[in-house]
């Protein structure tokens, strides 16, 4: 079973993941302590709220250099919601710029759409190649809340549209994100898990994305989906 951290510096919905995870396959444990998130099978990213105080948690327990040595090392790291929109180079939130971790080219910026917050389900547009959506029919709904996101980056990018198109997951490496909850988008959402869980083996791993630390171009994770649902 693999070893899995929900990473607790302060916000995110740590139980409800802790939750899904645990019935996704995995060991779960919450917990701040940052040996135990370095040395994990996975770690998990959540967040909810404002970006600047999601940042200003990760920096009070000095997670940061923690999650980017995961993701330089290979080692998988998920972000949830504003867990994700963290590892952006910046979030502008009222005319205010909070530094990110760096770790996905972009900034997380309000949308523009003319009801806000983007609150309930909403379907995603996978790219070819992606492991994490791999085997969910077109039309599959997840559950959003939130009022900015990024609109571009690199890596294989799933996009939504709530008045204008957004990234809702990413998958650059060891480095996968959703905008959307999975831990609250019943069973689609935890296939989705179960399909992350299956690449902490080390073996089932794929190079999805591009990354100066993790190689493969856009479209390498093509391959491996079939590999890991063999092994779910």
């Amino acid at each position: 079973m693999s070893t899995v951290v929900v990473l607790d510096y302060g916000s995110g919905n740590l139980r409800s993941a802790e939750r899904a995870l645990a019935r996704a396959g995995a060991d779960v444990t919450v917990t701040a302590d940052l040996d135990r998130a370095r040395s994990a099978d996975g770690l998990v990213v959540p967040g909810v709220g404002a970006y600047a105080a999601c940042m200003t948690g990760i920096e009070a327990i000095d997670a940061g250099p923690v999650i980017r040595d995961r993701v330089e090392s290979g080692r998988p790291v998920l972000g949830i919601c504003v867990g994700m929109q963290v590892f952006f180079d910046a979030g502008d939130e009222h005319g205010v710029v909070t530094k990110g971790l760096g770790l996905l080219p972009g900034e997380v910026r309000r949308l523009r759409a003319p009801v806000l917050p983007h609150m309930g389900w909403n379907t995603v547009t996978p790219p070819a190649g992606s492991v994490l959506f791999a085997g969910l029919p077109a039309g599959t709904r997840f559950y959003f809340v939130h009022s900015y996101a990024a609109t571009a980056t690199d890596g294989l990018v799933t996009t939504a549209e709530h008045g204008e198109p957004f990234v809702a997951a990413v998958e650059r490496g060891p480095l996968w994100a959703t905008q959307f909850h999975p831990e609250k988008s019943g069973d689609a959402g935890a296939r989705l898990l179960a399909r992350w869980l299956a690449t902490l083996r080390p073996a089932a791993r794929p190079h999805t994305g591009s990354s100066p630390e993790a190689g493969g171009g856009p479209g390498a994770g093509a391959g491996t989906a079939a590999a890991i649902e063999d092994q779910q």
